[in-house]
């Protein structure tokens, strides 16, 4: 059994597609379950989940109100929630490919050595074209986009799954714990760090994740999230999170980060020069900006995590 776990607030406008993604896939209905949890939404979520059981009775969904607002909160309530022993999370504004649990499936059955696996997270722009602005490293952090290629394997580098395109055993949960309720998105906050957190538990543990490139998900970016206030909001958020997530380990892993930071820089400068010898300044200052506003959650100066008035 495969528990597909869902995690939502306020997507009133994705929620029934997402489902209906999932549904019209390749595997069957009845080796699968949907638990999803409302983290105290506040807009139609409710019908529009009500209007997909309508339409998609074959499917075994399991509605849950997570009262204790926060997304790691949600993501831990799935998990108590989840009858399965493979757990994937999906995001709430995506769609997924018609083979998508199908990948998962077969990966985990044919291959007990591996403890978890992620796949390509592919956005789509709700304006049209993608911004002239973006870079490889923006996107991956503005959109969630996740692409190494056809071959599955282990993932390159530092690299770990995105956390809404992620499979787990149960299993990995039993060993490293849930999710740190002190990360993650809360309501509007921008926060993040509690997937880091557990694949960083999970490298300690030597436990395996790999890359599935027949596993893709669409994320979908709508017009707000390529604003400079939005930018500036989540960039900021990505520093504060790092901040926590670090200290929480102690503070020489904090220090460690500080210097990864300081190398960050040097990259982002060499880059910088490339973009403007190339004509291409726009980037470049986008990268510069990124990089000023982690810095600046990361040494604590600013905290950007609550909506504007």
């Amino acid at each position: 059994m495969i528990s597909v776990i869902i995690c939502t607030y306020n997507r009133e406008r994705y929620i029934y597609n997402v489902l209906r993604s999932i549904a019209d896939g390749t595997f069957p209905a009845r080796k699968y379950e949907i638990v999803l949890v409302d983290n105290n939404c506040t807009d139609n979520t409710r019908g529009e989940v009500e209007r997909f059981m309508s339409d998609c009775p074959e499917v075994r969904l399991r509605y849950f109100t997570e009262t204790r607002q926060g997304l790691s909160n949600a993501r831990n309530r799935g998990i108590t929630e989840s009858q399965g022993e493979i757990l994937v999370y999906v995001d709430d504004d995506a769609t997924v490919n018609p083979g998508y649990l199908t990948t998962y499936a077969e990966w985990f059955a044919s291959h007990p050595e591996t403890d978890a696996a992620g796949g390509p997270i592919i956005p789509h722009y709700e304006t049209g074209d993608e911004p002239s602005w973006m870079t490889y490293f923006i996107k991956r952090l503005l959109t969630g986009y996740l692409y190494f290629g056809r071959k599955a394997g282990p993932f390159p580098g530092d690299n770990y799954p995105g956390g809404g395109n992620a499979a787990y055993r149960r299993s990995v949960f039993d060993k490293v714990g849930l999710y740190n309720t002190e990360l993650g998105r809360n309501g509007d906050s921008l926060a993040g760090g509690e997937e880091k957190d557990i694949f960083a538990k999970m490298k300690r543990e030597n436990m395996k994740f790999l890359y599935l490139p027949d596993a893709i998900l669409y994320h979908s970016i709508p017009a707000y999230k390529l604003e400079p206030d939005y930018f500036n909001r989540l960039t900021v958020s990505i520093g504060e999170s790092e901040r926590a997530r670090t200290l929480r380990i102690g503070r020489k892993a904090y220090r460690k980060r500080l210097l990864s930071e300081c190398k960050k820089w040097c990259a982002t400068l060499i880059l910088w020069l490339y973009y403007l010898i190339t004509f291409r300044v726009g980037r470049g200052n986008m990268l510069i900006r990124f990089r000023s506003n982690v810095t600046r959650g990361l040494r604590g100066k600013t905290s950007t995590t609550k909506k504007p008035e």
